[in-house]
């Protein structure tokens, strides 16, 4: 087998995505849309396809969509690619529809985790799904990655078989799963996949295709960066050496530092048993003389240049074992330590292959995933928004209405990435810290496209953004500091003296685009990272004079610093700078203009106290939120960790390490969210009774300084027969600021483009 792609190829360039030479079929040119049935192929002259590509979602022929972008990347390469959209997964007729495909099946969920998009925070199936034809719900199966490899691979056994997007990125290694309230097993082995492309893959499965195409065994391809696969127990390449989870965060008692991510040496009490570190015999011992049981290291008696070359290639050719997974589902000290091992080994440009063995004794294998894949360059990016996409949804819709199409269709993603790092999101797993940006010319032109292209635009595009508003080309001032950084968060717990912070590129795009012909309103919908803005007052002018319509959404998320440590979020000061400005501005340009704050319940670090809180903050500063949302532990997730284990995987762990505190009781829960909406009727009897236990009655009263009154209104708050408060539709909205979107659910785990 080939040599895994050191972590050090960060240093040398790779080979850009559309420097390829072009696969034979690209003589039949581009297609008004991608194919989804045997007919389309024929009417292009096909006689079968390079690539099927099966989603989760509707297809609709544009760079938010991840089949979309996927599918036409690869019809730039050359390849002939079809698409099978929201199959009916109770057999493998539909799966048969285009054929066998010469070099793989695609496989992956959509754009958002297919358990996050069937249901709630409360495990409630959802009564709608936004991805499919009419909003209808009910058209993809539970963990569809897995449901549609099975049935690719009982339609054509043979095929190629790869899986990727978020669902699968996130499903990587053992992993904390909600829904079943368990620790489950890498996705591989349970899809059957041949390999599992993870992050933005666009890197990764151009180069695949082609090596494929040139006859390559897909069961030989490992070099890949941004790849995951099964390999027999213990396997490795030649020259390569192994080193235990716990040489790259050697266990201890929890040290207090106020930089959580701080890698110094632990002082501290002897680590869990179950973790079992190594022991060096020397302090200058490196971990190729320990595993020779050697004495002394032959780096010694280099020259500094020599030994940080050594270094280099020795880190270069090692991979990291993590705790296997049953060794994580068993102890939840090891889980919480494996989670924290796995984030700080998601930098690029350092980032070593980790491997995790699957199975008992005999029987055991290993998921062996190489580094992250190394971010795209602006061409690159270019190259990748700038396909010929149709914009639309494909014809066979016949014009139904997608509601994921009709929020975006108006939109430009002008980046990727975000290095805030909060505990709860999914992007920076799944995308990773370092920004990636489109140029100003490309994202100018696509907002003429929608102007010149797009049916139904009035002239208003509805955002240029992306995972965050205000990131874009923001970087780490010196290449070589962030391929060696550790750091989870670049803005956490203050912002890095090394990222700059300038958001003039940013400003120059707004006025740029809004001074195009035909446009009249450029507005700013993704969220806004308000503890960067406020370092750029002439940011934040520009933005709420010209870019906001009305309410500009913004995520404290809490005011609280026990939750709020466990999140990475800014304390409400930043908050409280920006509302300054931001009413400031507006007073100026003459605007009513309001904020609209997201908060979550329930994240780990939160007691009923800090709700109550900051229920009574919210009631203070006139805000009724119409629609909230209690945190939903999705894989990976450093939150997620705390919410399973209740350790702190921020700071290093052990079974005396920080506890942390965690809701998961169904009706504490609720309370939570019951706090967040106040002022609603149904929520009352709860809080009432929650206030009493908590020596609070003194906020229970009709007056302005009670929380809430010790009325209930005819037809609320009733009770359902096991005793819990029956909640009923959420009713109007405040005058003073207008419905908080529930969207933090989707919006932070949705994959976006690309992905």
């Amino acid at each position: 087998m080939s040599a895994i792609a050191p972590p050090s190829a960060a240093a040398t360039p790779p080979k850009a995505i559309h420097s390829y030479r072009k696969y034979w079929a690209q003589r039949f040119g581009t297609a008004p849309f991608l194919p989804m049935s045997r007919a389309e192929m024929d009417a292009l002259g096909w006689d079968s396809c390079d690539i099927v590509l099966v989603t989760g979602d509707a297809y609709i022929d544009h760079p938010s969509f991840g089949m979309a972008l996927v599918g036409r990347l690869l019809e730039a390469q050359g390849f002939r690619v079809g698409i099978i959209s929201q199959p009916d997964w109770h057999s493998a007729e539909d799966f048969k529809q285009l054929g066998r495909p010469n070099l793989f099946f695609g496989v992956t969920a959509g754009n958002m985790d297919s358990m996050v998009n069937r249901y709630t925070a409360d495990k409630r199936i959802r009564s709608d799904d936004a991805y499919t034809p009419g909003a209808e719900p009910n058209r993809r199966p539970d963990r569809a990655v897995i449901v549609y490899s099975q049935r690719c691979r009982e339609a054509y056994p043979d095929a190629g078989l790869v899986i990727g997007s978020i669902e699968a990125s996130l499903r990587r290694i053992a992993h904390y799963d909600y829904w079943s309230d368990k620790v489950r097993r890498s996705i591989l082995p349970d899809a059957k996949a041949d390999i599992l492309l993870f992050g933005n893959a666009e890197r990764a499965i151009v180069d695949l295709a082609h090596r494929l195409a040139r006859g390559e065994k897909i069961s030989a391809i490992r070099d890949l960066r941004g790849t995951a696969y099964m390999v027999p127990r213990g396997w490795r390449p030649e020259g390569w050496s192994e080193a235990d989870s716990t040489t790259v965060d050697t266990p201890g008692a929890l040290a207090v530092h106020a930089d959580p991510y701080a890698m110094g040496p632990a002082l501290a009490a002897p680590p869990s048993p179950s973790l079992q570190p190594p022991q060096p015999e020397g302090a200058k011992q490196n971990h190729a003389a320990a595993v020779a049981g050697a004495t002394i290291s032959p780096l010694r008696f280099m020259s500094r240049e020599q030994r940080v070359a050594a270094k280099k290639a020795d880190r270069a050719r090692t991979v990291v074992r993590l705790p296997s997974y049953e060794e994580v589902s068993r102890d939840p000290v090891l889980y919480a330590h494996a989670s924290r091992t796995f984030h700080l080994e998601s930098n690029p440009g350092n980032a070593r292959a980790m491997v995790q063995a699957h199975g008992e004794a005999d029987a055991a294998r290993d998921v062996w995933l190489n580094p992250p894949p190394l971010p795209l360059t602006t061409v690159e990016m270019d190259y990748v928004y700038g396909m010929p996409y149709a914009r639309a949804p494909h014809p066979s819709y016949k014009g139904a209405k997608i509601p994921a199409w009709e929020m975006i269709r108006f939109s430009v993603n002008i980046m990727r990435g975000c290095f805030g790092g909060c505990t709860f999101c999914s992007i920076t797993e799944h995308e990773g810290r370092i920004i990636q940006s489109r140029s100003e010319d490309s994202i100018i032109r696509e907002i003429e496209e929608i102007r010149d292209k797009t049916p139904g635009f009035t002239g208003v595009i509805s955002d240029i953004g992306g995972p965050t508003a205000n990131m874009y080309r923001m970087a780490c001032k010196d290449p070589k500091i962030e391929s060696s950084c550790r750091r989870l968060s670049c803005v956490y717990p203050g912002i890095c003296e090394n990222l700059n912070t300038d958001h003039s590129p940013l400003i120059r795009l707004y006025k740029k685009a809004r001074e195009l012909p035909g446009i009249k309103k450029i507005l700013i919908g993704s969220g806004l990272r308000y503890d960067l803005a406020v370092r750029s007052p002439e940011y934040v002018r520009d933005l709420v004079t010209h870019h906001v319509g009305g309410y500009l959404k913004i995520a404290p998320e809490h005011l609280e610093e026990g939750p709020l440590s466990k999140m990475m979020k800014p304390g409400i000061g930043n908050y409280d700078k920006f509302k300054e400005m931001f009413d400031r501005y507006s007073l100026e340009a003459g605007k009513e203009q309001y904020l609209i704050p997201y908060f979550i319940a329930a994240h780990p670090g939160t007691t009923d106290q800090d709700m109550l809180n900051l229920a009574i903050w919210l009631k203070k500063n006139g805000f009724r939120l119409d629609q909230v949302q209690t945190f939903l532990p999705t894989p990976l997730a450093l939150a997620t960790a705390m919410y399973h284990t209740g350790k702190n995987p921020l700071r290093k762990v052990d079974g005396a390490s920080e506890d942390v505190v965690i809701v998961r009781n169904g009706r504490q829960r609720r309370l939570h969210k019951a706090f967040l909406r106040y002022h609603d009727a149904e929520n009352w009897p709860m809080l009432r009774e929650a206030l009493q236990k908590m020596g609070r009655s003194d906020l229970i009263g009709n007056g302005k300084r009670h929380l809430v009154p010790n009325f209930q209104p005819a037809g609320t708050g009733l009770r359902r027969p096991g005793g819990d408060w029956v909640h009923s539709p959420t009713r109007g909205r405040s005058a003073r600021a207008p419905a908080a979107s529930s969207g933090q659910a989707s919006t932070r785990t949705r994959s976006k483009p690309g992905r």
